[in-house]
């Protein structure tokens, strides 16, 4: 016989899961800075304690039941805004071309308007699924691989090559996880709109 695993959501607040995102949130403006003056190396390596706290306050909040309405606020801000100082640095810097920025960040003003309307609806936003964690990590993979490729030699190359593949990979997905969402706002708003 199967035992079900039950996850209760808590609305405490300084959990070791939220601690943890709450630090990554507080790194955003130290990457950018990193970013921005060129020390590549120290940017490198708060985006990697980034992706490493990132792995870990959800896989802690669900074994220590510590899953919370702050905590799955707060998961998906930091990522976006890893992904937007990023964008925004890489832009800045050349290194990544106007028209990535310009699609990435349309997917976020999609989403942003289909919160909107869920709001408007009297529902909360939606939650992140598989695909999108998958497009975040693939972007996640991405940037730092194309911040290595702004150099020469062979490591630079690799980078260059690795980075975009992850980049493309990325921005597919997160565009695919967007329409899904399109479609699941569009399916509530709709059932709304039979129910009345």
């Amino acid at each position: 016989m199967e035992v079900q695993e039950t996850r209760v959501q808590t609305d405490r607040i300084f959990t070791f899961p939220n601690i943890l995102s709450m630090a990554r949130l507080a790194g955003v403006p130290l990457f950018l800075w990193l970013i921005l003056a060129k020390h590549d190396g120290w940017a490198l390596a708060v985006l990697m304690l980034s992706g490493i706290s990132d792995y870990l306050d959800g896989k802690l909040a669900r074994r220590w039941n510590q899953i919370s309405s702050l905590g799955r606020l707060l998961d998906p801000a930091a990522d976006r805004l890893y992904i937007l100082s990023t964008l925004f640095g890489l832009t800045y810097r050349g290194i990544l071309p106007i028209w990535l920025t310009a699609a990435l960040l349309a997917r976020e003003l999609m989403l942003l308007v289909m919160v909107w309307i869920l709001r408007r609806h009297g529902y909360p936003p939606p939650q992140v699924n598989f695909l999108g964690k998958a497009a975040t990590f693939n972007l996640m993979y991405a940037f730092p691989l194309l911040l290595v490729s702004d150099g020469s030699g062979w490591l630079a190359w690799t980078g260059s090559v690795l980075g975009w593949a992850f980049a493309g990979w990325g921005t597919t997905l997160y565009w695919w996880a967007g329409i899904l969402y399109v479609v699941q706002v569009r399916r509530l708003v709709k059932a709304d709109a039979t129910a009345d």
